[in-house]
C-alpha cells in the first residue's frame, strides 16, 4: 500500500538548519508531483511547498522562500526539504503528501527555540 514516512525533524535554534526526508513505497513516486505540508498547534495545515516529478519548477510559500529548498531523488523514491535560516514560527509538524490527495505520512516535528 501507498506509505510515505518523515523523517528529520528535531530540535533547532533560531538561524539553524535541519533536513527532512520522506521515503515513499507502495506508488509510482516518479511520476507524481509532491508537497510539503505542516500544521502548528491550534492552526491550519498550511502548504510549505511542492515539486513536480521531474524535479523542476519547484514552488514556495511566500513565508519560507528564500529559506528552503525542496528536492526529490527518484532512484532512491525520497522527498527532501532543506530548511536554513529557521524561525521559530517555523515550528510546526511536517508532513509530505502526494499532491492533490489526502494521502500523507504521519509527520515530523520541527520545534525551533532557543
Amino acid at each position: 500500500q501507498v506509505q510515505l514516512v518523515e523523517s528529520g525533524g528535531g530540535l533547532a535554534q533560531p538561524g539553524g538548519s535541519l533536513r527532512l526526508s520522506c521515503a515513499a513505497s507502495g506508488f509510482t513516486f516518479s511520476v507524481v508531483t509532491m508537497t510539503w505540508v505542516r500544521q502548528a498547534p491550534g492552526k491550519e495545515l498550511e502548504w510549505v511547498s511542492s515539486i513536480d516529478s521531474s524535479g523542476a519548477a519547484p514552488t514556495y510559500a511566500n513565508s519560507v522562500k528564500g529559506r528552503f529548498a525542496i528536492s526529490r531523488d527518484n532512484a532512491k523514491n525520497l522527498l527532501y526539504l532543506d530548511m536554513n535560516t529557521l524561525k521559530p514560527e517555523d515550528t510546526a509538524r511536517y508532513y509530505c503528501q502526494i499532491s492533490h490527495s489526502d494521502t500523507r505520512g504521519r509527520g515530523t516535528q520541527v520545534t525551533v527555540s532557543s
